[in-house]
């Protein structure tokens, strides 16, 4: 059967089972929501009208929470009362949480950064379709963070949105005034729309989620069980321009080793400048587009382990024009990997909900590929063209079926993806999600390949247990030049089963193991690798938690068979307001990938352990450091070990220290020292004995998602130094003494909004 025959196969299989659950789905957990109706306020509320103990007779009043978390359904353990309004422009919340003072967590951080704080959270479906919801998060300070949940995808953080919010600490708890206005959602502006809304607390000493309503972790639904807000009054979102100019200039000084040339030092000043802009068109429509786009990356990546990993290591994307609405674009498989576009200079967005469809379109160019070529290549300078099409239509009450388009061609070559997708709701527990991909390609030599892409799963969750079992299908020929696939030609069968018991009283909040079994097998069908792995784990109130475990697995690697295995143990506790620790241990075997010249890969012992530690001394200064070790050596035993002494293969440590400083909601510092080793034995592994410092040091000034200011200036240096002698005119030191790169740079960035 061809790629093309299975891909209508699987959409007929697909449409049989959605004709088969349509009235399943909407059996066994209907029940009623509650109905609100808001008063419109002729003058706005304000934090200081419920400051001790006082409120206003204007809002409509919500009180009766009920846990989430830690006692599903059970009343909340503390006292909250919340008030809502609207006028023209704005809607408003305004939180008044009981709680002794002494154990309130709030911190002065920048927006999105709540760690380990007391939160309220604001929920609006404001298309009330049980798919997609707003969530306007606050701790006691006031203090932002939002994001988009979606149905069957994790929430989406990286949106930003334009909101005010307030917050003071009180004798007898806190108080949060939240004001989101009509401008910066997406909604129906007819006057018989209705929203779904929902208000949360989250209280970390205790480890306890709040909310109203009800919402259970007893079926597989969040945004479904939001309460009904009926119409608010005839308000509409307007008009909804908005530009985002920006410059930036950066000078760096930096080693440089061309091809053929002895290394040495090079300035570069460069400035840039360019715009992105946002137009909102029938209150659900968002067209986005960018000239020059603002693609500098001012935060750091999180420090990993990089070496001798057999697969691609996932870095996040960080990159606000790619960011924001990520979640319209998203399928099961990682067919759109934004990382994947490297230096733009044009592009176009459009995202929106036009009645059942949710869209996604994005067109843009990528200087990346022309830029590293070496002068007289006749690619120099070319670009790669961009095309991505993602649709998604709501079936029934909560299933979706989708389809997704994307191309990149570079002179010669392209490659285009088809998909299509579903999520089918079979009842309050089950869900199936499946997924049929048709790749085709050609290179630049015009050699022409196809390939096939298929995943199906089926999820069970609920209050105690939850599993899944899935199935993946790539060909050998499968490529998607735009996405995270990391490996192809495998059958994989992947398996996990959770069961969590959760005491009513007591310190646990909940217990319980884990069973996680995958095999793979290539197209030939041949076994490759399989894999269990048995964790239990503990969740304690404070909150802490503690999970040990055992793995064994055995990996197909260049055609030698290797017997893995490992014991762990994880624990992370957040128990004191002031310090909070997340470490890790792993003791087993793993193997080399990259073995020296002349030797085979082999199997060696590995140790991997990580700890964390974040210190609050204050609260507007954080301190955090984190030390991550990797070690690889022979061991008794081991093939190697009759004609190679016992000792490391490698010791990687990274090291970082990082510093904040909060000075207001808007200002703040943040320095960064990293340190990073690499001591290899270039007799046993194919790696570079390295060591490289870099310094890191960040001011801004976020006044909001728009409107900022980043100074920062990075030193990095390495143990090299100048050696004409050498081939490459550099030779390895003892210590990273020389510098390798130094940059200043300035970024400005303005909001205006219409």
């Amino acid at each position: 059967m061809n790629s093309r025959t299975k891909l209508v196969a699987v959409v007929i299989v697909a449409l049989l089972a959605l004709s088969t659950v349509m009235q399943a789905e909407t059996r066994g957990y209907d029940r009623p929501r509650p109905r609100i109706r808001l008063p419109k306020v002729a003058t706005a509320p304000r934090l200081s009208d419920y400051l001790d103990g006082n409120t206003r007779s204007e809002e409509f009043r919500i009180a009766n929470f009920q846990q989430r978390e830690p006692n599903d359904g059970a009343p909340a353990t503390l006292q909250t009362a919340v008030y809502l309004s609207y006028d023209q422009k704005n809607l408003y919340a305004i939180f008044v949480c009981t709680e002794d003072p002494r154990k309130v967590r709030a911190h002065l951080s920048r927006r999105d950064d709540l760690t380990d704080d007391d939160e309220v959270t604001l929920t609006l479906d404001t298309f009330h379709d049980g798919r997609r919801a707003y969530e306007f998060f606050s701790n006691p300070l006031g203090v932002q963070k939002d994001a988009i949940t979606t149905e069957g995808q994790d929430e989406d953080f990286s949106f930003d949105a334009l909101w005010r919010s307030e917050g003071r600490l009180t004798s007898t708890g806190y108080v949060v005034w939240l004001a989101i206005p009509f401008k910066s959602l997406r909604f129906n502006p007819a006057v018989s729309n209705t929203w779904g809304i929902a208000l949360g607390r989250y209280t970390p000493g205790i480890k306890e989620l709040a909310t109203w309503p009800h919402l259970t972790e007893k079926i597989e639904a969040y945004v479904p069980q939001l309460a009904t807000l009926e119409a608010v009054g005839e308000t509409s979102a307007g008009h909804n321009m908005q530009f985002i100019p920006y410059t930036s200039f950066s000078g760096q000084h930096f080693l440089n080793t061309p091809e053929g040339a002895a290394p040495g030092f090079k300035t570069q000043n460069d400035w840039r400048g360019g715009v992105d802009g946002k137009l909102v068109v029938h209150d659900a429509l968002t067209f986005d587009f960018t000239v020059n786009p603002d693609f500098s990356q001012v935060e750091s990546d999180e420090p990993q382990v990089t070496i001798n990993q057999r697969y691609e290591v996932f870095f996040p994307e960080k990159r606000p024009f790619f960011t924001e609405s990520a979640g319209f674009f998203q399928t099961p498989e990682t067919l759109f990997f934004s990382r994947r576009i490297g230096d733009p200079q044009v592009g176009l967005r459009m995202t929106g909900k036009l009645g059942p469809w949710a869209l996604g379109m994005l067109g843009m160019d990528d200087r990346a590929p022309g830029q590293f070529l070496i002068a007289g290549d006749p690619l120099s300078g070319q670009r790669a063209h961009v095309a991505v099409f993602r649709a998604q239509r709501e079936v029934g009450k909560e299933s979706t079926i989708g389809f997704f388009f994307s191309r990149r061609n570079f002179a010669s070559s392209s490659n285009d993806i088809f998909s299509l997708d579903t999520r089918l709701k079979i009842n309050a527990n089950w869900v199936f999600t499946g997924q049929a991909v048709h790749s085709g390609a050609q290179d630049l030599t015009g050699e022409h390949f196809s390939g096939s892409d298929y995943f199906a799963e089926i999820r069970h969750s609920g209050l105690h247990l939850s599993y899944y079992t899935n199935y993946l299908d790539r060909s050998p020929n499968f490529r998607a030049d735009l996405g995270f696939i990391p490996r192809v030609d495998i059958r994989q069968v992947k398996n996990v089963a959770n069961y969590q018991w959760r005491p009513k009283i007591g310190p646990l909040v909940s217990f319980g193991p884990t069973v996680r079994t995958r095999g793979i097998w290539d197209h030939r069908g041949q076994l490759q690798d399989w894999l269990v792995d048995v964790p239990f784990t503990l969740r304690f109130k404070g909150p802490t938690s503690v999970s040990v475990g055992r793995l064994e697995e055995h990996e197909l690697f260049q055609t030698l068979g290797f017997r893995e295995n490992a014991s762990y143990i994880d624990f992370s506790t957040q128990k004191l307001r002031w310090m909070g620790i997340d470490s890790s241990y792993v003791h087993g075997t793993n193997i080399n990938y990259f073995p020296a010249s002349g030797i085979v890969p082999f199997l060696a012992a590995s140790d991997d352990a990580t700890l964390s530690l974040t210190f609050r001394p204050t609260s507007c200064a954080r301190i955090e450091e984190t030390y991550i070790y990797d070690r690889l050596g022979t061991f008794a035993g081991s093939h190697l070990a009759s004609t190679t002494p016992q000792g490391a293969v490698f010791n990687n440590h990274l090291l970082r220290t990082k510093v904040s400083y909060q000075f207001t909601r808007a200002l703040s510092l943040r320095a960064i020292l990293d340190y990073n080793a690499v001591l290899s034995a270039p007799s046993l592994v194919d790696l570079d004995r390295s060591k490289r410092v870099t310094g890191d040091v960040l001011l801004t000034y976020l006044l909001n998602p728009g409107t900022a200011i980043y100074v920062g200036y990075t030193d990095r240096r390495e143990n090299l130094a100048f050696d004409p002698g050498s081939t490459i005119g550099l030779r390895r030191t003892a210590i990273p003494g020389l510098e390798t790169g130094r940059q200043f740079f300035v970024k400005v960035s303005y909001l205006f909004r219409f």
